[in-house]
Parts: C-alpha cells; structure tokens; sequence
C-alpha cells in the first residue's frame, strides 16, 4: 500500500516536472526583443562634412624673404587699404646690393659715352659700341630687379579690409612658407564655411541646399548656412571637394572656428517613420501577436536615425528595434516597450 502511494506521487511529480519543462520550451525560452511604434514624424537625409569658418574675401600676407622684423603695425582689428604699410623686413644687405649695381652702372654708362664718342668720329667699331650699351642694359635690369626685391621688404596690405589677425613681432625671423603668414587682411562679413565633403556624397549635393552646423561652443543653438558655392575640382589626395557654405551676418560663429555640417539632402514633415537601426536590407520584423512577420518595405528619405517609410507599414505597427539578425520569420517572441 505504501509502495503504491509513493508510486503514484511520483508519477504526479513527474507529470508537474514535464509540463514545466514543455512550458518553459514553448513559452520560456522566447527570445525578449525591444519594439518600437511606427508613428509619424520629422525626416531629414543629410551629408556630413566638417569645415572652418573664414571670411568671404580675404588674403595673408606673407613674406618674400626670410628676414628679421624690423618695424610692425599695431593693427590687428583695424581698417587698413590696399597698399597701406604693415611692416618691414631688415633691408640692410639689400640696399648695399643696389647701392654696389648703380655704381658700377655708373661706370659702364661712362664706358657707352666714351665709346659712342669714338664710333662718333670713326675710332670705335658698330659692335664695340652695341657690346657697351648691352652691358649697360644688363645691369638696368639687374638693377630693377634688386630694387624689387628690396620693395617686397616692405609689406603692405594686399586689399582693403580689417587686419583679422597679426603673427610676429619686431626682431622676429619672418618665414616664406604658406604657414608663415604675419597678417590676415579680409572683410569681417560676410562669413562663409569653408566645408570639405566626400567625394562619394558630392552627387547629392546641390548650390542653394540648406546646411546645419555645429559647434561645441553652442551646445543646443540653430546655426544654418546654405550651399553657396561648389569647387569645380577635387583633391585627389584627400578624395574630397571643397564646398563654400554661406553664413547669415548675424551669425555667432567666429572666423576660425571648426564646425561639423550637416547638409540637407531631402527632408519631411509628417512622414511614417521607423528607427533606421530596424531595417535591414529592405525589410523589418513587424510583432503581431508575439510572433515575428518579416515586412519588405519601401523607404523614402534616409536619415541618421530615422528612415521615412513609403509603403509595407501602417502607424501604430510594431516592428524590432534594433533588428535582431538571429530572428526567423514566424519566431515567437517577448515583447519589451515601447
């Protein structure tokens, strides 16, 4: 008797244990995934580029040769014309260069009237007296040329403008690379972004598109520009274009400042839109009943985060965000949100 209690509590025991053991494989072991709700919203496609705010129209001014500084201007932030006087280089060893030329012109200028006074009275040969006046020729262009160099010891201001900014100061060594420059001379306004894009992207980007920039300094600001302008000519090297974005003048942006641009491709009010981390080539896993339906669907503007959805998707559907690569079609799944 005892021996058929114990047995028939075993066999209840093990009924229990192999019903939770079904229900845990049929219920438990369902995967628990995130939805998201397809709701209507704002859609934006963009290109993103980086860039440094410079002014429309501006010019450096760098040395022709590396001298010591001798005089500067106090100009930095004021109004200059072209041709004004910024600085001057050590023209010491120039002057004495053109000083040494002229007098030995002068002796070779003694050297064509004496020999055109003896070609004059037949003592002095056609030949003798060209040989004399080329010589004399050659040192007036060497002349010239040593006066220029001695005038590009003073540099002035290539345009009218304001002096943006000034590097240098008297007893410095001014250098002759392009990173050398003493002055930069432009107009504070207009401003402009002076944007790099990828080559790739360059097809989808057109003059007039609008652009959103960013900067650290202005966390949470609007700050737009406009597609103004667009360099015929690539570099090779980077494998970028360089593209002018435009600056309103109330800008608060300053010239020099590094920003993040986000040109706008295509955008959308109101679109049906879906997390772009949810679809996967062409197709999203929609939730109906705790079962997983793969939808193709059709997308319109393809933003950062969020694509617009044409057509496989009505508002309210649940789909799986992020998608989940190891689901099947037809899995059942837990739902967790939205």
């Amino acid at each position: 008797m005892r021996s058929s209690r114990l047995l028939i509590w075993f066999l209840v025991l093990a009924l229990i244990g192999g019903g939770a053991f079904f229900g845990w494989r049929r219920f438990g072991a369902a995967p628990l995934v995130a939805v998201v709700e397809v709701k209507r919203g704002s859609v934006a496609e963009v290109v993103y580029a980086t860039g440094v705010v410079e002014p429309t129209r501006w010019a450096k001014v760098i040395a022709y040769q590396r001298k010591r500084i001798i005089d500067i201007c106090d100009c930095e932030g004021k109004t200059v014309k072209a041709g004004d006087i910024l600085a001057r280089l050590d023209d010491t060893e120039e002057k004495a260069n053109v000083a040494e030329l002229e007098a030995r012109r002068a002796l070779l200028k003694n050297d064509v009237d004496r020999v055109t006074g003896l070609y004059k009275l037949n003592a002095a040969t056609k030949t003798a007296l060209d040989q004399a006046i080329t010589a004399l020729r050659e040192y007036d262009a060497r002349i010239e040329a040593r006066k220029q160099k001695l005038a590009d010891l003073v540099l002035r201001a290539p345009i009218d403008g304001v002096v943006l900014k000034r590097d240098g100061h008297i007893g410095d060594m001014a250098g002759t690379g392009v990173n050398d420059a003493l002055f930069w001379v432009g107009k504070p306004k207009p401003l402009r972004v002076d944007a790099d894009v990828n080559e790739e992207d360059m097809p989808r980007v057109r003059i007039g598109q609008k652009v959103l920039l960013r900067h650290d300094g202005f966390p949470g600001q609007a700050l737009e520009a406009v597609v103004d302008d667009i360099t015929p000519k690539g570099d090779p090297q980077t494998k970028t274009f360089r593209v002018y974005l435009a600056l309103p003048d109330d800008t608060p942006l300053r010239i020099g400042m590094s920003v993040e641009a986000n040109i706008v491709i295509a955008a959308r009010q109101s679109a049906l839109i879906v997390p772009a981390e949810a679809v996967v080539n062409g197709a999203v896993d929609r939730v109906v009943n705790g079962v997983v339906a793969r939808t193709q669907v059709k997308t319109g503007v393809r933003g950062v985060r969020l694509f617009e959805i044409l057509s496989g998707l009505e508002e309210g559907a649940l789909v799986v965000s992020p998608a989940r690569p190891n689901l099947k079609n037809g899995a059942r799944i837990r739902v967790s949100g939205p």
